[in-house]
Protein backbone atom coordinates (compact mmCIF):
# COMPACT_ATOMS: atom_id res chain seq x y z
CA UNK A 1 0.00 0.00 0.00
CA UNK A 2 1.89 3.00 -1.03
CA UNK A 3 1.25 6.97 0.25
CA UNK A 4 2.92 9.67 -1.58
CA UNK A 5 2.80 12.67 0.54
CA UNK A 6 3.98 16.24 -0.54
CA UNK A 7 6.45 16.73 1.55
CA UNK A 8 6.67 20.33 0.47
CA UNK A 9 3.12 21.20 0.74
CA UNK A 10 2.11 23.35 4.14
CA UNK A 11 2.55 25.77 6.52
CA UNK A 12 5.21 23.75 8.40
CA UNK A 13 6.98 21.67 5.92
CA UNK A 14 8.91 19.47 5.63
CA UNK A 15 9.14 19.21 9.04
CA UNK A 16 5.86 18.26 10.07
CA UNK A 17 5.47 16.50 6.67
CA UNK A 18 8.25 13.98 8.17
CA UNK A 19 6.92 14.25 11.71
CA UNK A 20 3.76 12.50 10.60
CA UNK A 21 5.08 9.89 8.07
CA UNK A 22 8.06 8.89 11.09
CA UNK A 23 4.69 8.27 13.08
CA UNK A 24 2.29 6.60 10.32
CA UNK A 25 5.09 4.45 9.18
CA UNK A 26 6.21 3.08 12.99
CA UNK A 27 2.24 2.24 13.59
CA UNK A 28 1.63 1.03 10.43
CA UNK A 29 4.22 -1.76 8.62
CA UNK A 30 1.52 -2.61 5.90
CA UNK A 31 2.54 0.45 3.86
CA UNK A 32 4.63 2.26 2.41
CA UNK A 33 4.72 6.08 2.33
CA UNK A 34 6.73 7.96 -0.45
CA UNK A 35 8.15 11.66 0.66
CA UNK A 36 8.14 13.61 -2.62
CA UNK A 37 10.34 16.66 -2.33
CA UNK A 38 14.08 18.59 -1.68
CA UNK A 39 16.10 15.76 -1.05
CA UNK A 40 18.74 17.68 0.34
CA UNK A 41 15.80 18.93 3.01
CA UNK A 42 14.23 15.88 3.78
CA UNK A 43 17.43 13.68 3.98
CA UNK A 44 18.69 15.02 7.81
CA UNK A 45 15.27 14.73 9.27
CA UNK A 46 15.43 11.12 8.30
CA UNK A 47 18.46 9.53 10.08
CA UNK A 48 16.69 7.44 11.47
CA UNK A 49 13.86 7.06 9.22
CA UNK A 50 12.30 2.98 8.62
CA UNK A 51 12.54 0.68 5.78
CA UNK A 52 8.78 1.96 4.60
CA UNK A 53 9.69 5.36 4.16
CA UNK A 54 11.35 6.44 0.73
CA UNK A 55 12.42 10.10 -0.81
CA UNK A 56 11.25 10.53 -4.53
CA UNK A 57 13.29 13.83 -5.29
CA UNK A 58 11.49 16.83 -6.67
CA UNK A 59 12.97 20.34 -7.34
CA UNK A 60 10.14 22.60 -7.19
CA UNK A 61 7.71 23.82 -4.62
CA UNK A 62 4.26 25.35 -5.25
CA UNK A 63 3.67 27.98 -2.94
CA UNK A 64 0.41 29.06 -1.26
CA UNK A 65 0.88 32.55 -3.44
CA UNK A 66 0.80 31.24 -6.62
CA UNK A 67 -1.98 31.06 -8.91
CA UNK A 68 -3.20 27.32 -9.45
CA UNK A 69 -3.32 26.29 -12.87
CA UNK A 70 -0.33 28.57 -13.99
CA UNK A 71 1.71 26.83 -10.84
CA UNK A 72 1.22 23.20 -12.03
CA UNK A 73 1.49 23.80 -15.71
CA UNK A 74 4.98 25.87 -15.47
CA UNK A 75 6.65 23.53 -12.58
CA UNK A 76 6.58 20.23 -13.58
CA UNK A 77 9.00 19.27 -11.24
CA UNK A 78 7.38 20.21 -7.90
CA UNK A 79 6.74 18.14 -5.24
CA UNK A 80 2.57 18.25 -5.47
CA UNK A 81 2.74 17.61 -9.28
CA UNK A 82 5.36 14.84 -9.10
CA UNK A 83 2.81 13.17 -6.06
CA UNK A 84 0.03 13.33 -8.72
CA UNK A 85 2.02 11.99 -11.40
CA UNK A 86 3.04 8.76 -8.70
CA UNK A 87 -0.41 8.25 -8.65
CA UNK A 88 -1.86 8.40 -12.34
CA UNK A 89 1.37 6.51 -13.21
CA UNK A 90 0.30 3.81 -9.82
CA UNK A 91 3.61 3.72 -8.51
CA UNK A 92 1.39 5.21 -5.45
CA UNK A 93 -2.34 4.15 -4.47
CA UNK A 94 -2.80 7.85 -3.01
CA UNK A 95 -1.53 11.27 -2.29
CA UNK A 96 -1.98 13.94 0.16
CA UNK A 97 -0.52 17.35 0.32
CA UNK A 98 -1.34 19.79 2.92
CA UNK A 99 0.14 22.65 0.12
CA UNK A 100 -2.09 25.39 -1.99
CA UNK A 101 -5.76 23.91 -2.31
CA UNK A 102 -6.32 25.25 -5.68
CA UNK A 103 -3.30 24.24 -6.99
CA UNK A 104 -3.67 20.45 -5.78
CA UNK A 105 -7.66 20.77 -7.20
CA UNK A 106 -5.79 21.28 -10.49
CA UNK A 107 -3.53 18.36 -9.90
CA UNK A 108 -6.19 16.15 -9.22
CA UNK A 109 -7.56 17.16 -12.43
CA UNK A 110 -4.99 17.31 -15.14
CA UNK A 111 -2.40 14.97 -13.38
CA UNK A 112 -4.51 12.39 -11.27
CA UNK A 113 -7.37 13.07 -13.69
CA UNK A 114 -11.11 12.32 -13.33
CA UNK A 115 -12.77 8.65 -12.75
CA UNK A 116 -14.66 7.86 -15.83
CA UNK A 117 -18.68 8.91 -15.41
CA UNK A 118 -17.51 11.67 -12.71
CA UNK A 119 -18.46 15.42 -13.74
CA UNK A 120 -17.03 16.70 -11.65
CA UNK A 121 -15.04 15.84 -8.30
CA UNK A 122 -15.95 17.41 -5.00
CA UNK A 123 -13.72 18.31 -1.83
CA UNK A 124 -15.13 16.65 1.35
CA UNK A 125 -14.21 17.59 4.44
CA UNK A 126 -15.39 16.39 8.19
CA UNK A 127 -17.57 18.81 9.78
CA UNK A 128 -17.46 17.79 13.64
CA UNK A 129 -21.04 17.61 15.29
CA UNK A 130 -22.68 17.48 18.76
CA UNK A 131 -23.02 14.09 18.86
CA UNK A 132 -19.59 12.93 17.61
CA UNK A 133 -20.58 11.07 14.55
CA UNK A 134 -19.38 14.46 12.33
CA UNK A 135 -20.80 14.94 8.86
CA UNK A 136 -18.82 14.99 5.54
CA UNK A 137 -19.51 17.66 3.45
CA UNK A 138 -19.30 18.32 0.48
CA UNK A 139 -18.94 19.95 -2.19
CA UNK A 140 -16.99 22.55 -0.16
CA UNK A 141 -15.21 24.76 -2.33
CA UNK A 142 -13.78 22.38 -5.88
CA UNK A 143 -17.00 23.83 -7.33
CA UNK A 144 -18.03 27.07 -7.39
CA UNK A 145 -21.11 26.52 -9.95
CA UNK A 146 -22.67 23.05 -10.01
CA UNK A 147 -25.78 21.51 -11.83
CA UNK A 148 -28.06 19.02 -10.23
CA UNK A 149 -26.60 16.16 -11.73
CA UNK A 150 -23.11 17.04 -9.92
CA UNK A 151 -24.91 16.67 -6.90
CA UNK A 152 -26.71 13.59 -7.06
CA UNK A 153 -22.73 12.38 -7.81
CA UNK A 154 -21.74 14.11 -4.78
CA UNK A 155 -24.86 12.36 -2.61
CA UNK A 156 -23.75 8.71 -3.96
CA UNK A 157 -19.33 9.36 -3.03
CA UNK A 158 -20.25 10.56 0.29
CA UNK A 159 -22.64 7.85 0.91
CA UNK A 160 -19.58 5.47 -0.15
CA UNK A 161 -17.17 6.89 1.67
CA UNK A 162 -19.42 7.06 5.05
CA UNK A 163 -19.50 3.36 4.40
CA UNK A 164 -16.52 2.04 3.31
CA UNK A 165 -14.10 4.41 5.33
CA UNK A 166 -15.96 5.51 8.43
CA UNK A 167 -18.00 2.24 8.49
CA UNK A 168 -21.87 3.85 9.04
CA UNK A 169 -24.45 0.92 7.53
CA UNK A 170 -26.76 3.34 5.96
CA UNK A 171 -25.47 6.92 6.31
CA UNK A 172 -28.13 9.89 6.17
CA UNK A 173 -27.63 12.01 3.29
CA UNK A 174 -28.79 15.57 3.08
CA UNK A 175 -29.48 18.28 0.96
CA UNK A 176 -28.09 21.57 2.34
CA UNK A 177 -30.77 24.44 1.59
CA UNK A 178 -33.04 27.68 3.23
CA UNK A 179 -35.64 25.37 4.72
CA UNK A 180 -36.51 21.63 5.14
CA UNK A 181 -39.75 21.75 2.92
CA UNK A 182 -38.72 20.14 -0.71
CA UNK A 183 -40.28 23.34 -2.46
CA UNK A 184 -37.56 24.76 -0.87
CA UNK A 185 -34.53 26.46 -2.14
CA UNK A 186 -33.40 27.64 -5.40
CA UNK A 187 -33.16 26.35 -8.93
CA UNK A 188 -30.34 24.26 -8.02
CA UNK A 189 -31.31 22.62 -5.14
CA UNK A 190 -35.14 22.30 -6.48
CA UNK A 191 -34.08 20.27 -9.33
CA UNK A 192 -31.17 18.19 -7.73
CA UNK A 193 -34.06 17.07 -4.88
CA UNK A 194 -35.95 14.92 -7.26
CA UNK A 195 -32.89 13.26 -8.19
CA UNK A 196 -31.27 12.48 -4.73
CA UNK A 197 -34.62 11.00 -4.11
CA UNK A 198 -34.19 8.76 -6.86
CA UNK A 199 -31.10 7.01 -5.57
CA UNK A 200 -30.33 4.28 -3.76
CA UNK A 201 -29.32 5.94 -0.68
CA UNK A 202 -30.79 7.44 2.58
CA UNK A 203 -31.96 10.55 1.19
CA UNK A 204 -33.50 12.34 4.55
CA UNK A 205 -34.36 15.25 2.50
CA UNK A 206 -33.16 18.79 3.18
CA UNK A 207 -31.47 20.13 5.88
CA UNK A 208 -30.81 23.46 7.20
CA UNK A 209 -27.09 25.42 7.96
CA UNK A 210 -28.05 25.73 11.57
CA UNK A 211 -29.16 21.91 11.89
CA UNK A 212 -25.80 20.96 10.46
CA UNK A 213 -23.59 20.92 13.52
CA UNK A 214 -26.70 18.65 15.67
CA UNK A 215 -25.88 15.84 13.81
CA UNK A 216 -28.79 16.15 10.79
CA UNK A 217 -27.13 14.04 8.67
CA UNK A 218 -24.41 11.90 7.77
CA UNK A 219 -23.53 13.59 3.94
CA UNK A 220 -24.45 16.81 3.57
CA UNK A 221 -24.78 17.97 -0.31
CA UNK A 222 -24.29 21.68 -1.45
CA UNK A 223 -22.66 23.29 -4.56
CA UNK A 224 -19.16 24.45 -3.84
CA UNK A 225 -19.88 27.86 -3.08
CA UNK A 226 -22.40 27.87 -0.41
CA UNK A 227 -20.52 24.74 0.95
CA UNK A 228 -17.07 27.00 1.22
CA UNK A 229 -19.30 29.74 2.72
CA UNK A 230 -20.42 27.35 5.29
CA UNK A 231 -17.54 26.15 6.15
CA UNK A 232 -15.60 29.47 6.53
CA UNK A 233 -18.50 30.77 8.80
CA UNK A 234 -18.17 27.48 10.82
CA UNK A 235 -14.59 28.00 11.68
CA UNK A 236 -14.54 31.80 11.89
CA UNK A 237 -17.64 31.08 14.38
CA UNK A 238 -15.70 28.62 16.70
CA UNK A 239 -12.54 30.94 16.45
CA UNK A 240 -14.25 33.89 17.87
CA UNK A 241 -16.54 31.86 20.82
CA UNK A 242 -13.19 30.67 22.13
CA UNK A 243 -11.58 33.85 21.93
CA UNK A 244 -14.67 35.31 23.67
CA UNK A 245 -14.58 32.83 26.44
CA UNK A 246 -10.67 33.69 26.76
CA UNK A 247 -11.06 37.24 27.65
CA UNK A 248 -14.32 36.23 29.93
CA UNK A 249 -11.74 33.68 31.76
CA UNK A 250 -9.60 36.14 32.60
CA UNK A 251 -11.20 39.78 33.10
CA UNK A 252 -11.23 38.82 37.22
CA UNK A 253 -9.74 36.77 39.86
CA UNK A 254 -13.18 35.17 40.51
CA UNK A 255 -13.60 33.95 36.68
CA UNK A 256 -10.34 32.65 36.49
CA UNK A 257 -11.07 29.96 39.50
CA UNK A 258 -14.01 29.36 37.45
CA UNK A 259 -12.14 28.60 34.49
CA UNK A 260 -9.61 26.49 36.53
CA UNK A 261 -12.36 23.89 37.37
CA UNK A 262 -13.76 24.01 33.50
CA UNK A 263 -11.10 24.07 31.81
CA UNK A 264 -10.68 20.01 31.32
CA UNK A 265 -14.19 20.34 29.80
CA UNK A 266 -13.17 23.01 27.70
CA UNK A 267 -10.12 21.30 26.24
CA UNK A 268 -12.81 18.23 25.35
CA UNK A 269 -14.86 20.78 23.80
CA UNK A 270 -11.74 22.24 21.54
CA UNK A 271 -10.64 18.90 21.17
CA UNK A 272 -14.13 17.70 19.60
CA UNK A 273 -13.85 20.56 16.87
CA UNK A 274 -9.69 20.51 16.15
CA UNK A 275 -9.18 19.51 12.61
CA UNK A 276 -6.04 17.57 13.75
CA UNK A 277 -8.36 14.53 14.30
CA UNK A 278 -9.87 14.19 10.74
CA UNK A 279 -6.19 14.33 9.26
CA UNK A 280 -7.84 15.52 5.60
CA UNK A 281 -10.11 15.96 3.51
CA UNK A 282 -10.41 13.80 0.48
CA UNK A 283 -11.06 15.21 -3.56
CA UNK A 284 -13.32 12.45 -4.49
CA UNK A 285 -14.44 11.43 -7.95
CA UNK A 286 -10.48 11.63 -9.18
CA UNK A 287 -8.97 8.37 -11.23
CA UNK A 288 -6.68 8.02 -7.62
CA UNK A 289 -7.24 8.98 -4.08
CA UNK A 290 -6.19 12.17 -3.38
CA UNK A 291 -6.23 14.26 0.54
CA UNK A 292 -6.18 17.40 1.00
CA UNK A 293 -4.56 18.08 4.51
CA UNK A 294 -5.20 20.85 6.74
CA UNK A 295 -2.14 24.40 5.69
CA UNK A 296 -1.59 24.36 9.24
CA UNK A 297 -1.02 20.17 10.13
CA UNK A 298 1.24 19.69 12.55
CA UNK A 299 2.56 15.81 12.56
CA UNK A 300 -0.48 14.50 14.28
CA UNK A 301 -3.06 15.92 11.90
CA UNK A 302 -0.30 14.51 9.10
CA UNK A 303 -0.23 10.92 11.00
CA UNK A 304 -4.19 10.77 10.81
CA UNK A 305 -4.45 11.90 6.90
CA UNK A 306 -2.09 9.26 6.48
CA UNK A 307 -4.38 6.90 8.54
CA UNK A 308 -7.03 7.87 6.32
CA UNK A 309 -5.67 7.26 3.18
CA UNK A 310 -5.09 3.66 4.20
CA UNK A 311 -8.20 2.51 5.46
CA UNK A 312 -9.83 4.28 2.43
CA UNK A 313 -7.27 2.43 0.00
CA UNK A 314 -7.67 -0.90 2.26
CA UNK A 315 -11.76 -0.52 1.22
CA UNK A 316 -11.16 0.28 -2.01
CA UNK A 317 -12.93 3.41 -1.96
CA UNK A 318 -12.48 4.67 -5.09
CA UNK A 319 -13.36 1.11 -7.16
CA UNK A 320 -16.92 1.13 -5.27
CA UNK A 321 -17.71 4.61 -5.86
CA UNK A 322 -16.92 3.84 -9.76
CA UNK A 323 -18.86 0.77 -9.63
CA UNK A 324 -22.11 2.43 -8.14
CA UNK A 325 -21.92 5.81 -10.62
CA UNK A 326 -21.40 3.31 -13.28
CA UNK A 327 -24.34 0.97 -12.29
CA UNK A 328 -26.66 3.71 -11.64
CA UNK A 329 -25.76 5.79 -14.16
CA UNK A 330 -25.68 8.65 -11.50
CA UNK A 331 -25.88 11.67 -13.44
CA UNK A 332 -24.69 11.01 -16.56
Amino acid sequence: MRIAIDAMGGDHAPKSTVEGALAAAKEWSDIELILVGRKEELEPLLKEAPANITLHHAEEVIEAEDEPTRAVKRKKDASMVVAGRLVHDGLADAMISAGNTGALMTTGLFVVGRMEGIKRPALAPMIPTLDGRGVLALDLGANMDSKPEYLAQFAVMGSIYRRKVHGLENPRVGLLNVGTEPGKGNELTKAAYPLLEGLPINFVGNVEARDVLTGACDVLVCDGFAGNILLKSLEGTASALFSLLKQEFTKSLKNKLAAAVLMPSMRGLKQMMDYKAHGGAPLLGLGGLVLKAHGSSDGEAFMNAVRQAREAVKAKLNDSIAEEISREQVGQ
